[in-house]
């Protein structure tokens, strides 16, 4: 008897659809059985609302979670910088697969990267942390950019552009990679000078935690360097009690000398909006054996960032 298709859960929209459809054909491969794509609509999709007004955090996942909790999914696949940092006991997070290009980037018009914008450039971004990097980066370098905030799947968001509304705006390299739009990209914005948000770029497949069998088979996708590396972000966001709307960028990378990697360094940054006050601060140690090392390693830089008055530049924080 043939076993009946595995039902993933996901948002309806284009990325989710590419993002997801990628990830069943590896479920298939692992487990022998055919997946299914349920589409469930979420809070997140249909709120006009800027992010920061309706909360940010989860809103792209709570409905995916209560398909997962009912029954009517067998496993879920989110982008990882939409999960909340708590995990709920009924969940098991049983894969973060290898992550995509964490960096942002920018679609301009007239094909221009970010140092060619004209004086004054209006960006579009939904993110209070890309608009915090970009207005302190416009800053040191005298020039004047102006941040205007949007919302929209990622057709909306460059229509912004080739309607000339927009000079650019700014998106996550992974989506438009896995969305196969990447000539599309004007400009790679460097991680020196725009830190992503934490887990950007990285997926996360979850399924129910009493699932013993599917949570085997479906941990042969995780990546185990790429969820050291989101582990200790996401510990950093915790630690600094701010949801994934905050103006909160962080990314950890791993160091080495080609062959020989042994330090992981984790990057993190919190500032107000308008980019005049940044607090950038980055920490070295071994790479993480253990999910307990990857946390510690990001609640040690998140006390060095309140140290240095993170708290007062979040605005709202989480409850």
């Amino acid at each position: 008897m043939t076993e009946r298709a595995l039902r993933l859960g996901t948002r309806r929209s284009k990325l989710a659809m590419a993002q997801s459809g990628q990830v069943a054909r590896a479920v298939e491969a692992v487990t022998g059985r055919s997946v299914e794509l349920v589409e469930i609509t979420t809070y997140g999709d249909v709120s006009r609302e800027h992010l920061a007004q309706i909360g940010g955090t989860g809103v792209f996942v709570a409905a995916l979670r209560e398909a997962l909790a009912a029954g009517e999914v067998d496993f879920a696949v989110h982008s990882l910088k939409d999960l909340p940092t708590t995990q709920p006991a009924e969940l098991a997070l049983a894969a973060i697969p290898k992550r995509e290009d964490p960096r942002d980037v920018l679609v301009a018009r007239d094909g221009l990267t970010f140092d060619r914008l004209p004086e004054g450039a209006r960006i579009g971004t939904g993110s209070p942390r890309r608009a915090a990097q970009l207005n302190a980066y416009a800053r040191a370098h005298h020039t004047r950019i102006e941040t205007v905030p949007i919302r929209g799947n990622v057709d909306t968001r460059i229509g912004y552009v080739r309607s000339g509304e927009l000079d650019a705006v700014v998106l996550a390299a992974a989506g438009l990679n896995r969305m196969g739009r990447s000539a599309e990209v004007t400009d790679f914005l460097s991680v020196d000078f725009v830190l992503p948000a934490p887990g950007q770029g990285a997926l996360a497949i979850e399924c129910a935690a009493d699932d013993a069998a599917l949570i085997a088979q479906l941990a042969e996708l995780d990546d185990p360097e790429t969820r050291a590396a989101v582990t200790a972000e996401r510990s950093l966001l915790a630690a600094l009690e701010a949801g994934c709307s905050a103006p909160v960028g962080a990314l950890a990378d791993l160091l080495g000398d080609g062959q020989d990697v042994n330090e992981m360094r984790l990057r993190g940054v919190v500032g107000t909006i308008d980019g005049a006050t940044l607090v950038q601060l980055s920490t070295t140690g071994p790479v993480p054996t253990s999910h307990g090392d990857a946390i510690a390693l990001g609640r040690e830089l998140a006390s060095e960032m309140l140290a240095k008055g993170a708290a007062g530049l979040m605005g709202e924080r989480a409850s």
